[in-house]
């Protein structure tokens, strides 16, 4: 995942579906994806990218959890090529 835009279309990529999904009435659905799309898949996502950039090693992903480690990688993570 080294080019930037790479990363952008990884994170933008699900969006469509939840749009989608809130169109359809069903709130349910709507609601668990957004769950799974807001913990877990950006959580993996922007690890990826941070482990990939060598920031941090694959057993440190579940930090970004933390606001305050999310908060001090967040420019190298959506700024720095």
């Amino acid at each position: 995942m080294r080019p930037i835009v790479v990363y952008y279309l990884a994170i933008l990529l699900p969006i469509p579906l939840l749009i989608w999904i809130s169109q359809t009435g069903n709130s349910t659905w709507f609601a668990v994806l957004l769950l799974i799309y807001a913990i877990p898949y950006r959580t993996f996502t922007d690890g990826f990218r941070l482990v990939d950039k060598n920031l941090m090693k694959w057993n440190e992903i579940w930090k970004l959890w933390l606001p305050w480690k999310y908060r001090e990688l967040l420019i190298e993570l959506y700024f720095r090529k």
